[in-house]
């Protein structure tokens, strides 16, 4: 495979011109409800950008002046331009795989007894643990690289694989490096509470202590973790430990996100309402109480629906939830067990056929919403002035194209902090 990756350019100024459309996406965040089908478009669109930020957006015709000497210049005739993919949901430093595992939940093994075998989360925990910091950060480097191809420029990252001090922090400390090293930046989740360690079996509260009093401290400390993640789950953590996890975390200046009502329907969109999550999660099993609540609340409502897909389990009710005015995020939850793929335009297929969201929801929930769900809608997520210049070109002009080319990556080209990062023609 030919390196499409570009090394960067020394011009000061970014100009984009022509594009077919321009897709802003431009507007208060995130965007809920009827909000999500407003995406800004400017037709013959054009953009500039001066040290990595936006300065000017319009039509090509209204350009301001601007030495063009200065300017690394894309022509983007016949192309929609887009802002930057937010992927807010990934496990993405991880050691081992599990395509064994896949196999038996077609044959019809459910999810948690897998894991009271010892399967799932904790085969990886066993994996995770064995493995080093460099190699952990060769894993993340070669991931991320395939992220930045689909057009993800900012990715939220999870902890989670070590249910230990050591190894959760070696876990965060990946991704703060991969954040200072990789064009994609890394949003790093620390989520200790993803599954009970071994031995821990049967004393889960105990394991609730322990994180409490040993393991948050130590990761506010080390001060790479921007939010704290729970599995609030049946047979897992319960409301109540769930809330004193995110309570804990938010006194050690720790913003609350949750897995929630993914499995059962146990209160979780409720919960993190309550605690004014950024996002809830999955929400497969959400009740209708829950989703007013989110609506109500502003937290995210981040849907996976590659999850579903992978777990052959019913989609989360995305259509209800924008219908009463919640904002809705579309992510991969890449992972090494329930969705072992980062597929970007997957994801967008299945949320047109399987959603029934429109493209302009669909577009509004992979970058605006995205970014909105890991606290960087200031910065990224839309092509707005005083914004980061992280835009995506597509192969066609529209972004129909997203969803009418089912399947298939027709990015070509990333641009990251006003400079071409990467191009599929080069």
């Amino acid at each position: 495979m030919r390196d499409c990756f570009i090394q960067k350019s020394d011009k000061k100024f970014l100009l984009i011109k022509h594009a077919a459309e321009l897709v802003t996406c431009a507007g208060p965040a995130p965007k809920a409800g009827a909000a999500m089908a407003e995406m800004g478009i400017i037709t013959d669109g054009a953009l500039l950008a001066q040290d990595g930020k936006i300065i000017w957006v319009g039509k090509t015709d209204e350009l301001p002046e601007v030495d063009q000497a200065q300017c690394e210049i894309v022509d983007a005739a016949g192309r929609c331009v887009l802002p930057g993919f937010v992927d807010s949901h990934t496990h993405l430093v991880f050691g081992g795989y599990r395509a064994d595992e896949f196999f038996w939940r077609l044959g019809g093994l459910p999810y948690l007894e897998i894991l009271e075998r010892g399967g799932g989360i904790l085969n990886t925990v066993k994996a995770t643990r064995q493995a080093t910091k460099e190699e952990l950060k060769a894993l993340g480097r070669q991931r991320l690289d395939a992220m930045l191809a689909m057009g993800v420029t900012t990715v939220e990252g999870k902890s989670g694989y070590g249910l230990d001090c050591e190894t959760e922090l070696r876990q965060l400390a990946v991704m703060d490096e991969l954040n200072r090293e990789h064009p994609v930046d890394v949003v790093p989740t620390f989520m200790g509470a993803h599954a009970i360690p071994p031995d821990y079996k049967g004393r889960t509260d105990e394991y609730v202590d322990f994180i409490i009093d040993e393991v948050l401290p130590a990761v506010a400390e080390q001060g790479v973790a921007v939010f704290c993640d729970v599995f609030c789950e049946k047979g897992i953590f319960s409301i109540e430990q769930s809330r004193r996890i995110l309570t804990a975390a938010k006194a050690l200046g720790l913003k609350a996100k949750l897995h929630a009502d993914e499995i059962v329907s146990l209160g979780g969109a409720e919960l993190a309402a309550e605690l004014g999550a950024c996002s809830a999660d999955h929400l497969l099993q959400a009740s209708d109480a829950g989703i007013s609540a989110l609506g109500t609340s502003g937290t995210v409502a981040t849907i996976l629906p590659m999850t579903a897909f992978c777990l052959r389990e019913p989609y989360a009710r995305a259509r209800t939830m924008i219908d009463s005015g919640t904002a809705v995020a579309l992510a991969t939850d890449y992972n090494p067990g329930s969705c072992f793929s980062h597929s970007i335009p997957l994801v967008a297929a299945l949320a047109a056929t399987q959603l029934g969201m429109t493209a302009a929801e669909i577009v509004n929930a992979l970058t605006i919403n995205g970014a909105a769900a890991v606290g960087a809608a200031h910065r990224v997520g839309s092509l707005e002035v005083g914004k980061e210049a992280d835009l995506v070109l597509l192969e066609y002009p529209s972004h129909q194209f997203l969803v009418y080319h089912a399947g298939m990556n027709i990015v070509s080209k990333v641009i990251k902090h006003g400079k071409v990062v990467w191009d599929k023609t080069c």
